[in-house]
């Protein structure tokens, strides 16, 4: 069925499950120490379609993507040691012929219609939610001469043939050059159709943006030249990557830049965001791998700098991990979400796309605050590019304990984060105290709890004001270790 007459779109089934006996610690791999792994993309949801023919190529394309996003995970880690990294070329096709990835993708089709169904549930949009961007172009003045450049970092400014990457596909380094459109602005990204270890790889992320954008922003209809199985632009782009044929991939490209922005100038896409309410968890996920990717991947080994033994040791949470702790506390555009201790501020970042809710987070580590104000600024260029209005964003420096900001917002939060996996016994009974001046009903989703079953009841502040739950999450869940663990939401008592 169409994307705009689905009843429950963005419904996700949890992955996650209630504990109401004592949870015993889970056998975990060897230990790593804290790290800055990027956050990894979700499951890459198959476009819901009536047509086969665009609803079986966007099944193709699934496994392909979501091993692009593995693979960004796996690279993206802070401290990571060059031996640990054994992707040291391009992961193209080893022939030049086509038909091998045509066998494969054929006999594959059954399992991806299957995984197709199993994924079609998304989490509920938000009705209340205005999607589209104030400043996304509908087609106004298209002779206009666009005199101001959109402040995004380009995918050339942090992977191209003068850091040394190779040219792909074929092509010589004069003609590695290319432009991608997004569906918000006129102003296209600049590319270079290279490979380099640890850098972007354009081939990949360039057929992930025109993959989202057919089948997140059109119709069936709309979409059908762009995800044709034999004839779509994406189809050809796939052929293309295959067969090393770097002017049968450029010309893909050019003519999906012209067809965008064809539909954009007819107020196409303006017309079809103002008709949903919420987007893919896959989408938010890509579109924050890709500020990630030009903001703090470039600068990861500022994060491996910590104090054992201290409040200040790094770690993150990771995408699918926040997508089901948003969706299991409810929290949508009208409330207010606060992270304290929040990093480089990708949790603070997704919650805001991903809900659009008033988004907060304190950090007091200088490092990872300037990536955290680095992240902001191309998060807010990167949502004007894909034409999504966000929920706004404020990111704060220094002790939460002290921060007069913080401490209103926490007055008015419905969420509350606390990633205290590492906080020492003083702070987290300092937390303690400052929930005495939260809500009646909001939510502190934390690593570890803050009732303990050896205190007594009556001298136990956190007891007398919180009712906790223990939950568990999956394996490859969180930054420092592959293993599975426990979480708790506690929730604040009347």
């Amino acid at each position: 069925m169409s994307i705009f007459n689905q009843k429950s779109k963005f419904k996700v089934k949890a992955e996650i499950r209630t504990v109401r006996q004592a949870v015993e610690p889970p056998k975990k791999k060897p230990a790593q120490p804290p790290s800055a792994k990027r956050p990894s993309s979700a499951r890459v949801t198959p476009r819901a379609s009536p047509h086969p023919s665009s609803a079986s190529l966007a099944d193709s394309t699934n496994d392909s993507l979501r091993a692009a996003s593995d693979t960004r995970a796996r690279k993206r880690r802070a401290g990571a040691s060059p031996a640990n990294n054994h992707n040291n070329s391009p992961s193209f096709s080893d022939s030049d012929d086509e038909s091998d990835g045509d066998e494969d993708w054929e006999g594959n089709l059954d399992a991806r219609k299957r995984q197709k169904r199993a994924h079609q549930e998304r989490r509920l949009a938000d009705p209340n939610r205005k999607l589209r961007h104030p400043r996304l172009w509908a087609g106004e003045d298209p002779e206009a001469v666009v005199s101001k450049r959109l402040p995004i970092i380009h995918a050339s400014d942090v992977a191209s043939v003068n850091d040394k990457c190779q040219p792909v596909l074929g092509l010589a380094q004069n003609e590695v050059g290319v432009r991608l459109q997004y569906p918000g602005p006129r102003h296209p990204e600049r590319y270079e159709l290279v490979w380099g270890k640890d850098k972007i790889e354009a081939v990949k992320d360039i057929m992930e943006v025109v993959n989202y954008v057919a089948s997140t922003y059109l119709t069936d209809d709309e979409a059908h030249v762009f995800l044709d199985q034999n004839t779509g632009i994406y189809r050809r782009l796939e052929k293309s990557k295959n067969t090393k044929d770097g002017a049968g991939f450029k010309a893909a490209l050019k003519e999906y830049n012209e067809r965008l922005f064809a539909l954009q100038k007819k107020g196409v896409i303006a017309k079809n965001l103002d008709a949903m309410h919420g987007i893919p968890r896959e989408l938010v996920a890509f579109i924050l791998d890709q500020v990630y990717d030009r903001t703090v991947a470039p600068n990861v080994e500022l994060l491996a700098k910590y104090e054992n033994g201290t409040d200040n040791v790094y770690g993150e949470l990771l995408h699918p991990f926040i997508s089901d702790m948003l969706e299991r506390t409810s929290l949508t555009s009208d409330k207010v979400f606060v992270d304290l201790g929040s990093g480089v501020g990708n949790v603070v970042l997704q919650a805001a796309l991903e809900t659009g809710c008033e988004s907060w987070g304190c950090e007091m580590m200088e490092n990872a605050c300037n990536l955290a104000e680095a992240q902001q600024k191309e998060f807010s260029a990167r949502c004007r590019l894909w034409g999504i209005a966000s929920g706004k964003v404020h990111l704060e420096r220094g002790d939460f304990r002290k921060n007069d900001k913080i401490l209103a917002a926490l007055k008015r939060a419905d969420i509350v984060l606390v990633n205290n996996q590492a906080f020492t016994s003083q702070l987290n009974d300092n937390l303690v105290n400052m929930f005495l001046d939260l809500r009646p009903g909001c939510k502190i989703i934390s690593l570890k709890t803050f009732v303990h079953d050896n205190k007594l009841a009556e001298n136990d502040v956190a007891t007398s004001i919180l009712d906790v739950e223990h939950l568990t999450y999956p394996e490859e869940y969180v930054s420092w270790t592959s293993a599975s663990g426990t979480y708790c939401i506690s929730t604040r008592k009347g």
